[in-house]
């Protein structure tokens, strides 16, 4: 391992690395390093920039890189090559015993198959060896005197072999001696004196130089900022430097979605937490609390829970529509309130979910016997019994369908006496809706008991419609109170994450993790509290949503719904379809009994296509150079009459005449005098 402060090459610091030293800090001292995709590299992107730290926890052996000495190239093996290798005699020697066994693979050589000579004879107690004998390493081993020697085997003249220790100060020159015991790669690379030593291939056809093997390890570690471990090759070009004493107390901050702290143990709470990155936009909530999830700001976690509520809106009508998620925690009372419908199928729907509903009818709705519609009266009161499939008699329709129909009753409000009791029994029946029909109802109620949430979800089936009897005590402000009504449409469970300020850890709120994208990073500071007294938790049960959160929650849980059905269409009868072709038979007989020349006239007769008038009358057969004769004018006297006095005032009169006297010029019209219009007024006025 490299000794600390001192700059190394990435791969030669991790091949001198004892596992045992794990974990290590390093950090990055030469340039940018950037590698690959994160699908080059099995999902992890590797990405050291300067100045980078790197804790190292662990090491996994990926391949092995080969340098042919001879040629000087490089290639890459992987770890099951199923040729073998043979070890290179290292030509230098050895001085004692114990850098002789410093450097072989005794733990790997279980055969024995590593041999020396001795340059010189050796003399171990009574035991004579000559110079040039071949001498094998079979183990070390500790005498009683706490020496540790070699023990070594050696072949006598005639087969037998002989066991001897030497000690491990024993001088001398010691060469190594080729032998053919061949190695695989993984027990080159499990062995650590064996990685250092150079081999060759055994019956190998090229031929080539001495190989020396360099393992390549995949690195995984921790890095600041980074949520995953990070995985990157050894033989990456990145010189390092091993600063574990100087960073002994720098803790690495591992970013977690709300999701993952969801996934953290139990006993990982109650906690304090930093945000690293807020919300992006607030799309759905309109909530009092969304405003302080800022990048910087600490949150206390108290734990994380499947919470379970219910998605509320106000109804449909002039004020914009609000919507909420209440949990059942919610501590207020609330009342039943009528439902409204408005066709015969939204009945059904309502019916299938709570059956025993009773409805009064708050529109008249004419009956239409070929649909099979009966007639129903504002104020008339109906109990739903069943859906049945009903066949109605088709009429101008054709032949008969057969619809889907609600079977209901009329309840019809019981007298006093006897016989208009009798009477009114006698009057009851049942009746049947058709599924597709438009009507108008409202249900009937005649329960006023105060139910708290959870209560109302085990009770009744959703979606039902309720008001606000009572507030929550917890809430500074229940948003529910004063709202005309609120419908409670669906039930749902959410996992959320229980959090609450710093300045007031009493007050807290649910942070469901699935609509908010954040990420946070736990911190050591110290709870807001004493320690052993944690503050009694108030819980925000009411979080008001937009719409936005509204729709895209339904467009996430919709489920493929029949839509409702529609009435049968009419079909023409076979007496209509008869009468048709006799109109027009008809109308042509009468327009034939017409003149020609109105017959012309007609807007059924057929007229040529380029023709869009009559051509112009011939010319006369005998032209006159004579002009036409002249008639002549009718004399004024002739028009002019005595005007009625009784009817036509005066002035009316002079009227006329100032406009005659204007348009009329030449000396052959006759003038009214002013004489006659006095005789006029006079006898006007003495009448």
């Amino acid at each position: 391992m490299g000794e600390p402060g001192v700059v190394l090459d990435l791969r030669e610091y991790i091949s001198s690395l004892d596992r045992s030293s794990l974990p290590r800090i390093l950090q990055v001292c030469s340039g940018v390093y950037f590698q690959g995709s994160v699908y080059e590299l099995s999902g992890s992107e590797v990405c050291l920039s300067t100045g980078d730290l790197v804790k190292v926890t662990g090491l996994e052996l990926l391949s092995v890189c080969c340098e042919d000495i001879g040629t000087n190239t490089t290639f890459e093996l992987p770890l099951d090559h199923a040729g073998l290798f043979k070890l290179v005699p290292e030509d230098l020697p050895y001085s004692t015993i114990e850098e002789l066994v410093g450097l072989q693979p005794v733990g790997v050589d279980a055969c024995g198959s590593f041999t020396f000579i001795s340059r010189s004879e050796l003399i171990i107690e009574n035991l004579t060896v000559p110079a040039g004998k071949e001498i094998t390493l079979l183990s070390v081993e500790v005498t009683e005197n706490e020496e540790r020697c070699a023990r070594c085997q050696l072949m006598g003249q005639q087969g037998v072999f002989a066991d001897m220790l030497i000690p491990f100060c024993y001088h001398g020159e010691f060469y190594e001696c080729e032998n053919d015991r061949g190695y695989s790669l993984q027990e080159i690379m499990m062995s650590d004196r064996l990685c250092r030593r150079r081999f060759r291939k055994i019956k190998s056809k090229k031929c080539g130089g001495p190989l020396l093997f360099a393992p390549i390890y995949q690195i995984q570690g921790i890095m600041h900022m980074r949520k995953n471990i990070v995985k990157f090759p050894s033989s990456l070009e990145v010189d390092v430097i091993d600063v574990t004493e100087q960073c002994k107390d720098l803790t690495f901050v591992t970013p977690l979605l709300l999701a993952e702290v969801a996934t953290q143990p139990k006993t990982a709470f109650p906690t304090m937490a930093e945000i690293l990155e807020g919300p992006e936009a607030n799309r759905f909530f309109c909530c009092s609390w969304f405003k302080e999830l800022q990048k910087g700001k600490h949150l206390v976690l108290h734990k994380w829970d499947n919470t379970a509520m219910v998605l509320a809106c106000t109804p449909r009508g002039r004020k914009a529509q609000q919507y909420f998620l209440i949990s059942h925690d919610y501590g207020g009372q609330m009342r039943r309130r009528p439902r409204e419908f408005s066709s015969v199928y939204e009945l059904y729907v309502a019916f299938s979910r709570c059956p025993g509903l009773k409805v009064s009818v708050t529109r008249h709705c004419e009956a239409v016997e070929e649909e099979g519609v009966p007639a129903l009266s504002v104020d008339e009161q109906l109990e739903i019994l069943k859906l049945q499939t009903v066949e109605v008699s088709g009429g101008d329709l054709g032949p008969a369908q057969k619809l889907e129909s609600l079977i209901c009753r009329r309840i019809i409000e019981e007298d006093e006496d006897d016989d208009e009791e009798d009477e009114n029994q006698e009057e009851s029946e049942e009746i049947c809706l058709p599924l597709f029909t438009q009507a108008h109802f409202v249900e009937k109620l005649s329960d006023k008991k105060k139910y708290c949430l959870a209560d109302l979800g085990k009770n009744f089936s959703l979606p039902l419609e309720v008001k606000v009897a009572s507030r929550d005590k917890v809430l500074e402000k229940d948003p529910l109170v004063g709202l005309t009504a609120v419908v409670l449409e669906e039930a749902l469970e959410e996992t959320t994450v229980l959090a609450s300020l710093p300045d007031s850890p009493e007050r807290c709120f649910a942070l469901p993790t699935r609509w908010l994208q954040m990420s946070l990073c736990f911190i050591s500071d110290p709870l807001p509290w004493a320690e052993g007294q944690t503050p009694e938790l108030h819980l925000e049960t009411v979080t008001e949503v937009t719409d936005h959160f509204y729709h895209e929650y339904h467009r996430l849980t919709q489920t493929d719904m029949a839509p409702p059905p529609r009435p049968p269409k009419r079909k023409p009868s076979s007496s209509e379809s008869q009468k048709k072709p006799k109109s027009r038979t008809a109308k042509k007989k009468s327009s034939s009994n017409l003149p020609e020349k109105l017959d012309a006239l007609s807007l059924d007769h057929t007229k040529p296509a380029l023709s869009k008038r009559n051509p112009p009358p011939p010319p006369p057969l005998e032209s006159t150079e004579e002009p036409p004769p002249v008639i002549p004018r009718k004399s004024v006297s002739d028009i002019l009459t005595t005007p009625n006095t009784y009817v036509q005032t005066p002035r009316k009169q002079q009227k006329k005449q100032r406009h005659t006297e204007r348009t009329s010029s030449g000396s052959d019209h006759d003038y009214e005098t002013v004489d006659d219009v006095i005789q006029v007024h006079d006898s006007i006025m003495f009448y």
